[in-house]
């Protein structure tokens, strides 16, 4: 595991095109945020993965400006986080709340934020439009928020936080509440922005969302880093040991069972007590979503949902933690 150890002294290099932490401390009062923090993030998808408490949110917090550190330096893109008029203009953020001013439409929600960012009104329209493309929100743009699904509040939360076009986005659970087609949509517009060369500091607990679509992790535990690095080789040295489980809800959990046992990566298979879903354990996940996609395709078993299983993402945690 030394290859995902940080490594403080190169973790500044150039700070002019990266999120720097230099030995960055927060604590509230007595109770420790984050400790002797030293990363350098370039440019490309970084997922925060990490147990509730291990310091997420504060690492988002502090790099938005929202906190300052106790000690330490933190800048992004040469930037300090304590000159927020220069800060904000580089940086984007999506936060998990969901919360909006009352009565307004989506498309006037957005607009406002650039108005009041300094945008002129033709400007700040042409923007708006742009952000609404992105997430494919346009349809909608003129309903007002508070008829939205929650998937919509979230698409649309996005649309406002790439809206003045930020050279950081900083997202908080940002696929929470969207469908498995928007799901992908989203996550191939991340794809998309890294490409275009944007810094996508992500928090998610779903591991293998993060598998998909991140160049790199940073694992969090207790307010410490523990561990960054490419993800994919984290999870091929824990599959024998900690296979990954997925609920399949589905109408004929029973078949579907038939059907995983063909492939050899499956380790375990057993009903949910409800007996409209499928418990499976996997030494392979790419390998098990391609035969689940096969076997949907024949049209014997409709699916309902697909999901990780919270344990098994601790039990990713307690790998990786106990590894040092």
């Amino acid at each position: 595991m030394t290859e995902h150890r940080t490594n403080p002294q190169s973790a500044i290099r150039n700070p002019q095109s990266e999120i720097t932490f230099d030995n960055v401390s927060k604590f509230y009062g007595e109770i420790l945020g984050v400790n002797r923090v030293s990363l350098a993030i370039p440019p490309g998808i970084t997922s925060l993965v990490g147990p509730n408490g291990a310091g997420k949110t504060t690492l988002m917090n502090l790099m938005t400006g929202l906190l300052r550190p106790t000690r330490g330096r933190l800048s992004v893109l040469g930037i300090p986080t304590d000159q927020p008029e220069q800060l904000f203009r580089k940086v984007g953020y999506c936060s998990q709340f969901d919360s909006f001013p009352r009565g307004l439409t989506g498309r006037e929600f957005i607009k406002s934020f650039l108005m009041v960012s300094g945008f002129a009104s033709k400007e700040a329209d042409e923007l708006t439009t742009k952000a609404l493309e992105r997430v494919d929100l346009v349809a909608a743009a003129d309903r007002r928020i508070g008829a939205y699904s929650k998937g919509m509040r979230q698409r649309v939360r996005l649309a406002q936080s790439i809206a003045h076009q930020p050279s950081v986005l900083i997202m908080d659970e940002p696929l929470n509440g969207l469908d498995p087609v928007v799901r992908a949509e989203t996550i191939a517009l991340f794809r998309q922005l890294a490409a275009e060369g944007l810094h996508l500091i992500i928090s998610s607990h779903i591991l293998h969302e993060v598998d998909m679509m991140s160049d790199r992790v940073v694992l969090l535990n207790n307010g410490y880093v523990v561990a960054e690095g490419a993800i994919h080789g984290v999870r091929d040295e824990m599959d024998v040991e900690h296979p990954m489980q997925v609920l399949i809800r589905c109408d004929q959990p029973s078949l579907l069972a038939a059907r995983m046992f063909r492939d050899d990566n499956v380790v375990e298979a057993r009903l949910h007590d409800d007996r409209r879903g499928l418990f499976v354990k996997t030494r392979n996940p790419d390998r098990f979503y391609l035969l689940l996609n096969e076997v949907v395709a024949q049209g014997e078993i409709e699916v309902e949902s697909i999901a990780p299983v919270d344990d098994d993402l601790s039990a990713v945690y307690d790998y990786l933690i106990g590894a040092q």
